[in-house]
């Protein structure tokens, strides 16, 4: 990928994450990325070709920045992976997770983008399988999918409401569930 689209596109997921959706144009990507105008539009000629880019790009630099260490050996060091995901999600890494979840809305209603965030969902969730398998889950894709459905409540609420509250309670509990544990 040439840097001038990658420029392009990391400005998208900004204007995105920290504007909405209304103010993802070509000239606003051109102007925030600081591109000569008609840039963005070299590379993506209609909006959902663009709308479409940055979901794809935010799976891809959401993947690299996620790269979860060596598998954790027990449950508490589960729930303290998943604490500093949810974390890292809403705290440095926040504007492109307000941009994912803005898109998310999206995805209900334009097959393209649910399939691009689809794709990134898988990979988490196989991700998350392996875990739980590791751990000795009796049923790991039930168990991966009540984690997932846990952690992406508490970054929506964190980000939707400014909720503070601490996840790991809460992730105890569901990673006990999953883990088929009292």
């Amino acid at each position: 990928m040439t840097p001038t689209k990658i420029r392009a596109l990391d400005a998208a997921i900004e204007l995105v994450g920290t504007a909405g959706l209304r103010a993802l144009t070509h000239a606003r990507v051109d102007e925030r990325a600081g591109l000569p105008k008609g840039s963005t539009s070299n590379y993506f000629r209609t909006r959902a070709a663009l709308t479409t880019g940055v979901v794809e790009w935010m799976a891809q630099r959401e993947l690299a920045d996620m790269r979860p260490p060596e598998p954790p050996a027990s449950a508490a060091g589960l729930v303290d992976l998943l604490s500093g995901m949810i974390e890292y999600a809403t705290g440095p890494n926040r504007t492109l997770t307000a941009a994912r979840i803005t898109l998310f809305g999206e995805a209900g209603h334009d097959p393209a983008i649910r399939a691009a965030v689809a794709g990134g969902h898988a990979l988490m969730k196989s991700w998350a399988v392996a875990v739980l398998t590791g751990l000795g889950a009796a049923d790991p894709g039930a168990g991966a999918t009540a984690l997932m459905n846990c952690c992406e409540g508490f970054i929506l609420h964190r980000i939707a409401r400014g909720d503070t509250a601490d996840p790991r309670p809460a992730l105890e509990v569901v990673v006990r569930g999953a883990l088929g544990r009292p």
